[in-house]
């Protein structure tokens, strides 16, 4: 059963069998999302997650970061979840199914923190969650069937969490086993206009993650065998999950996989605003600045995953949320183009009203570039055109 090898997997991890480039980007993350979280601070839905926290003090509890208040782990790993996530500026692996793998950093931490593990302990579970969240991603794509991407973060998070409360492999299949059975999300969070719970959907996963391995610590149990149940999670949510290799013993290490973002956007969008930026220049140095106020057209020619994800909903042509904003190609690209960058502010509020953006978006055609089909996930072509 798959939840008994998952289990197996990760009773097996140990700091000392891990490579020294493993150890060192696990703490490249964890620096990587606390910059994030400390970026997105005063964001409203981050308040709102925090709020709730704190009216909940447990003395030995997770501390919500930021604060010297203590809470239920739950509840910090949902509003530290937030926090890390909000920017749209944390981590990224490509697959089948895309993730933020240390949107898993925020159950770790609380757990951790709750039962006292070593540094050592939390790196651990960190690598694990990482090689389950992207095994899970390499297996099946979830968004053809309506599915959500942090579907598969509950199971991550538990697992990160059992291995930080040492769970047995027995306590370890029952926390799968529960964090499969009652967390599936649906895909209309990243549809249409997107909305404060973007940021939330991951930390949300965290926390139920968590709380499923909090439950098996105390003697619950779940449905069994979850993934290959009658009406279990391959039956249902999934199809078919191959979960044949995992990290070690001369298999590289999934977070040794993933990508920091140079932009707070979409990931399909990073090479939308690279080239953007270099057209820009190339505008500037031959006709200087009134090239900008002359373009008639720009045309984005990208890949099919990217298309579908940012580049396709009306929406994306008239962004009335942040959250829209970092997930739309034309919004990126048209920013990118006059601006001469993109920052965390490049979304606030009163840009994305701006009429000289918004005139630029609707001059945007994205087109699905011939060449470039087959080379996601080992590469996200973007190629920007300007008239």
């Amino acid at each position: 059963m798959i939840a008994d090898r998952l289990a197996a997997y990760a009773q097996s991890i140990r700091y000392e069998d891990l490579p020294a480039d493993v150890v060192h980007e696990v703490k490249r993350r964890v620096l990587d999302s606390l910059g994030c979280a400390f970026g997105a601070w005063t964001a409203k839905p981050c308040v709102i997650a925090r709020q709730i926290a704190q009216a909940v003090t447990i003395p030995n509890g997770a501390t919500l970061w930021g604060t010297a208040h203590k809470t239920l782990p739950d509840l910090a790993a949902f509003a530290n979840g937030a926090l890390i996530r909000y920017l749209d500026f944390n981590d990224t692996y490509l697959s089948k199914e895309p993730a933020h793998p240390s949107d898993n950093i925020s159950a770790v931490f609380a757990a951790g923190e709750n039962t006292g593990a070593s540094g050592r302990q939390v790196i651990e579970a960190i690598v694990l969650a990482y090689e389950i969240q992207c095994r899970l991603c390499d297996a099946a794509a979830l968004r053809p069937r309506g599915w959500d991407h942090v579907t598969y973060g509950p199971f991550s998070s538990a697992l990160g969490v059992a291995k930080v409360l040492k769970l047995s492999k027995v306590q370890t299949v029952q926390a799968i086993n529960l964090a499969g059975v009652a967390n599936v999300a649906l895909r209309q969070t990243r549809v249409g206009d997107l909305s404060m719970w973007k940021a939330c959907a991951f930390a949300n996963a965290a926390r139920n993650g968590l709380f499923a391995a909090m439950l098996a610590r105390f003697g619950m149990t779940g449905p069994s065998p979850i993934f290959e149940g009658q009406k279990g999670f391959m039956e249902l949510v999934s199809g078919p999950l191959d979960l044949s290799a995992f990290g070690g013993k001369k298999v590289p290490y999934k977070v040794l996989e993933t990508y920091i973002k140079h932009y707070p956007v979409e990931y399909h969008a990073q090479s939308a605003v690279e080239a953007a930026l270099v057209v820009r220049e190339e505008l500037l140095n031959k006709e200087g600045r009134s090239a900008l106020s002359g373009i008639a057209e720009i045309e984005i020619g990208s890949y099919d995953v990217a298309i579908e994800i940012i580049g396709r909903d009306p929406e994306k042509w008239r962004p009335a949320t942040r959250e829209t904003a970092d997930h739309s190609l034309p919004y990126c690209a048209a920013v990118a183009l006059l601006d001469g960058a993109v920052t965390v502010q490049s979304f606030d509020a009163k840009r994305l009203t701006d009429p000289r953006l918004r005139a630029l978006m609707q001059k945007v055609r994205v087109i699905e570039q011939e060449e470039f089909i087959g080379w996601y996930p080992k590469a996200m072509p973007t190629r920007v055109t300007v008239r």
